[in-house]
């Protein structure tokens, strides 16, 4: 004796079983496009703090792979180093400086040398003032993008100068003592 099925309970088996073989597609997350800058200039113009004489004007400029900073800073001790960093928070408010918060640290690393090993993303080297106390700023600072509102998006953060040179293991923040000049990155419209 023969069955017969109907060719449609025959297609509807084999589809049932082949899809029943092999696990369904996973769902694919949507790439989230680079950070780029979109600000074309910032400046920020660095105040006194901790009762220091230290001031300069700065700017801030997007260059490929991050910004470049520059600008003068007078008032420091003569021939001797400063540390300076990008700090968290846009706010130079307190007289020591300690509103701009801790150091512009997006993805969670310790504290070091910026172009050698774990570091914060706010992490520079240190600053070199000449015989009068004052320093050229030629700063190229990696990995971070100026506008854009991304995680690595400084705009609105600030630029601290410490009164030490940073040691660049210390943490959180490389020893450098109090700080002495604070200021906002402000974008240029």
């Amino acid at each position: 004796m023969r069955i017969h099925l109907p060719l449609t309970a025959i297609a509807t088996a084999l589809l049932v079983a082949a899809c029943g073989s092999s696990p369904p597609p996973k769902p694919v997350a949507p790439v989230a496009p680079p950070a780029v800058s979109t600000a074309r200039m910032a400046e920020a113009n660095l105040a006194p703090a901790s009762a220091s004489l230290v001031s300069g004007r700065l700017a801030v400029v997007p260059e490929a792979g991050g910004v470049h900073i520059s600008g003068v800073i007078g008032g420091l001790p003569r021939g001797r180093q400063a540390a300076f960093h990008v700090h968290e928070k846009g706010d130079c408010s307190a007289m020591d400086a300690s509103s701009a918060g801790g150091h512009f640290n997006p993805s969670a690393q310790p504290h070091g040398r910026a172009g050698a090993g774990a570091h914060h993303a706010g992490d520079m080297d240190n600053l070199q003032a000449n015989g009068e106390g004052v320093v050229n700023v030629d700063v190229h600072l990696r990995g971070v993008t100026l506008g854009g509102g991304g995680a690595n998006d400084i705009a609105g953060r600030a630029l601290v100068v410490h009164a030490g040179a940073d040691d660049y293991r210390s943490q959180p923040a490389g020893n450098a003592g109090a700080r002495v000049a604070c200021a906002v990155i402000r974008v240029v419209r």
